[in-house]
């Protein structure tokens, strides 16, 4: 089978889709791309001195799985954050980007069957397409688990059919969640663990958004483990430094889980893997095991959602939610993919119709993402409250 072939049948990617509705018409005036979701606060001051210190070691391949000292400070970090203890040698990875880790992750532990037929792959919906596309060259199903406001823009995998859990193989989670910004309680993760070991699946755990928060930190899935005594081969978490040190540039993360879960993952990763150069290790090195600018960047992103707060003041909670993480607002209007082009035609401002990070549920039917719009924060601090007001005037028809 070819691959435009064991593809075919998944959603298109969004911006792509967001080029062809909203280029074929001007701008309502200066653009503003509030779409996407690149973080773009200053790095760390300390990363060009690091860079520059061992800028000689771009002569030398670098370690497949990451090196010592990188892998040590993840596990150190770890340790700080979480308070889990994780073995650097054995249950971690560094990962060029933790795309790279959520898709290899799939294919590395996904079984060709379970329960004597072609297993599942659930993921929450709407989705990253990295956990589609991964179902997808595994040759798994990709089940696409609503995570409406109903249920606390969370997955409620716990109520699916029973013939789908016995098919279940791998549940991917995301927590901080793109789009919505909601974070899976300790109580959530806990049942979501005791339902993987009672019908024998994998739980991945993208927490990349881990750093962006406002009230108390997100809890982790490898503490929510570890609480629990769950076994540690049942989980698998991925992080990067992209949305936590503003590097989305420095393509690095990592993996960790279970000693057998990452031998699997590395063994995959020494055939297929592209390991990151050792000057951007020693970067990596240096921010996981700072935290003073993730304190920074933190509290710059708390200002940006109060600014969110104010504008969009006096909105019905269904319309507006105020953001407890991530980048990102989740606004419903009557149709998301009107109001996005709406938007642009009138103001510039480009947004994401929801519907394009969805999958319909039925035939006929359309996402529950439909009538949401998401809104990125990134843009710098002067513009983000104009631009806010922009979208608040064109789809409620008033202004704050």
């Amino acid at each position: 089978m070819q691959f435009s072939e064991r593809f075919s049948d998944l959603p298109s990617y969004p911006f792509p889709r967001l080029r062809a509705l909203l280029d074929r018409h001007p701008p309502g005036g200066e653009r503003l791309d509030m779409s996407i979701g690149e973080p773009r606060h200053p790095p760390p001051a300390f990363v060009s001195e690091v860079l520059q210190e061992h800028v000689g070691e771009f002569g030398r391949y670098p370690p497949n799985d990451g090196s010592e000292p990188l892998l040590r400070a993840i596990s150190d970090w770890l340790l700080d954050r979480y308070r889990v203890s994780v073995d650097p040698e054995t249950r971690i990875m560094a990962l060029n980007g933790s795309r790279e880790g959520l898709f290899n992750a799939c294919l590395a532990l996904c079984p060709e069957r379970k329960s004597g037929r072609r297993p599942v792959v659930l993921m929450p919906n709407p989705f990253y397409q990295v956990y589609a596309v991964a179902a997808a060259a595994a040759g798994a199903e990709p089940v696409f688990v609503p995570a409406p406001a109903e249920t606390g823009f969370l997955p409620d995998f716990e109520g699916l059919a029973p013939a789908v859990l016995e098919r279940t193989a791998v549940a991917y989670i995301c927590t901080p969640s793109n789009p919505q910004g909601a974070v899976a309680p300790r109580a959530y993760l806990a049942r979501l663990l005791e339902l993987a070991e009672a019908r024998d699946f994998l739980v991945f755990s993208d927490e990349c958004y881990s750093e962006i928060y406002r009230g108390a930190p997100p809890p982790g899935v490898l503490e929510c483990a570890t609480e629990a005594g769950a076994d540690p081969e049942r989980v698998i978490a991925f992080n990067s430094l992209s949305k936590r040190s503003n590097l989305p540039g420095l393509r690095s993360g990592f993996v960790a889980g279970g000693e057998r879960a990452m031998a699997e993952i590395r063994k995959l990763r020494a055939y297929s893997g592209a390991p990151l150069p050792l000057p951007l290790q020693r970067v990596a090195e240096r921010a996981w095991a700072d935290e003073a600018h993730v304190v920074e960047n933190r509290a710059s992103y708390v200002r940006k959602y109060d600014v969110a707060d104010a504008v969009f003041a006096g909105l019905d909670r269904s319309a507006y939610r105020p953001p407890a993480a991530g980048l990102f607002l989740w606004i419903r209007t009557a149709d998301g993919e009107s109001a996005a082009l709406d938007i642009w035609r009138r103001t510039g401002v480009r947004v994401l119709p929801g519907a394009y990070l969805g999958r319909d549920e039925a035939a006929g039917s359309r996402s529950h993402a439909w009538p949401f719009i998401r809104v990125s924060v990134t843009v710098p601090s002067e513009r983000l409250g104009p631009g806010l007001r922009s979208i608040r005037k064109t789809i409620f028809g008033d202004s704050r």
